[in-house]
């Protein structure tokens, strides 16, 4: 299996962290935060496509041609356009069923291996802080009906954290209404999901890396759940 994973950002909120460093590298409890991200991965998946932009060459440098045990194939995004764009620059790359995540966020392992035993899914959790977001609301069997990309008044407080198993029928969906200049995926996956449903997965990790004072709390939460990167739980 494959996962691509979406790394071309600035991280402009983690700055001065990602001054002179690209936000996947950034340290959480003495490792890359790429390095946690990959390690959660489950052992079906043998490929990682890695979409880069900002500071790339250090990316590349420190991954190589195989990383945590999987090769790496890797993409840049010129134009920060969007993630429905980043995507798209894998097309050709992909074979089939694929694993989709961003390198800003630490997730739980036994959460990734659940979404990956469903033909398609994504992760979920409840937030206090929804607008922030992709907020989901879900149909009566437990799939999804819509996605909104960081509404002013959300719907509901699950929001979409950024996991989720695809195939390539995403791409009879092409991206075509742009936020602030930037094509979401989030519209695209509502459209796909009307004719490839779509499970709705609640995981129980979620650290999301957002600001330098994410950084602590991260740690503290490992440390005190006495946990790598993996198998506990965090509010966000």
């Amino acid at each position: 299996m494959q996962c691509v994973i979406l790394a071309a950002g600035k991280g402009s909120r983690l700055h001065p962290l990602t001054a002179n460093c690209p936000k996947p590298l950034v340290s959480v409890a003495g490792k890359p935060l790429l390095e946690h991200i990959v390690s959660a991965l489950p052992s079906s998946v043998d490929e990682l496509i890695i979409v880069t932009g900002y500071l790339e060459e250090q990316i590349r440098e420190h991954c190589g041609s195989k990383y945590c045990g999987r090769s790496v194939r890797y993409v840049t995004q010129k134009v920060p356009d969007g993630t429905a764009r980043a995507l798209w620059l894998c097309k050709d790359m992909l074979k089939g069923r694929f694993l989709f995540m961003f390198a800003d966020d630490i997730h739980g392992r036994e959460d990734i291996a659940r979404a990956t035993s469903y033909s398609r899914s994504m992760l979920a959790t409840s937030s206090n802080n929804p607008e922030r977001f992709g907020v989901i609301v879900r149909n009566p069997d437990g799939t999804l009906y819509e996605m909104i990309e960081k509404p002013k008044h959300p719907p509901s407080n699950l929001v979409s954290t950024g996991v989720m198993v695809l195939d390539k029928n995403i791409f009879k969906f092409e991206p075509k209404t742009p936020l602030n200049g930037e094509y979401y995926l989030t519209e695209v996956v509502e459209r796909y999901a009307k004719e490839y449903p779509i499970a709705v997965v609640e995981e129980s990790l979620w650290i999301s890396i957002g600001y330098p004072d994410d950084i602590a709390k991260a740690e503290q939460i490992m440390k005190v759940k006495n946990i790598n990167a993996i198998d506990s739980y965090a509010k966000v």
